[in-house]
């Protein structure tokens, strides 16, 4: 078959020994170049948050959404009174809880809290013990991800969470009687 369109076939000669020991001991740099991995940014989940307390008691409200719009819903009822600060702290420590078991490295958290989102951020300082303790735990929390953002947004679009709070807060009792 080679014949018929002009092909010989030569075998490769066989090389000699000295001359791959050479170019071994002449090449530079043995090791294998150092790979670089480059991280791609992810991008952040959000979670909104809600706390409440009122006279039947205490809970929050989070939704945590994935990039890709994929939301989870939680609502917790409190087993202790809970001031609306306290609640809104307990609602987000609770919510980076959440998000930081479920391995997400990037998070951004809306909350309607004034207090709460100046807090962690710096503008304004926590007095009370209560608030310098929620503080530090929040911030703990938050050195565990990769990036981090929070914003304050109005009560008008954060009215999902809020619904879940007041649901965990409200109680039931009376319905059973």
């Amino acid at each position: 078959m080679l014949g018929e369109h002009n092909i010989t076939y030569r075998p490769r000669t066989s090389v000699k020994g000295q001359i791959l020991a050479d170019f071994l001991v002449e090449k530079p740099d043995d090791a294998p170049p150092e790979a670089s991995v480059i991280e791609t940014p992810q991008e952040p989940w959000t979670l909104f948050t809600d706390g409440s307390s009122c006279v039947d008691g205490s809970g929050d409200g989070l939704i945590l959404t994935s990039p890709e719009g994929t939301e989870f819903t939680y609502t917790l009822r409190f087993q202790f009174i809970a001031s609306n600060n306290e609640a809104e702290y307990e609602t987000l420590i609770a919510g980076l809880r959440i998000v930081a078991q479920m391995g997400v490295r990037n998070v951004h958290v809306s909350i309607d809290s004034k207090l709460v989102t100046n807090q962690v951020l710096g503008t304004y300082v926590a007095k009370e013990e209560n608030m310098v303790k929620y503080l530090e735990k929040a911030k703990s929390l938050i050195s565990g991800f990769a990036n981090f953002s929070i914003t304050q947004v109005p009560r008008s679009k954060n009215k999902k969470a809020d619904v879940l709070s007041k649901i965990a807060s409200t109680s039931f009792a009376h319905l059973s009687k």
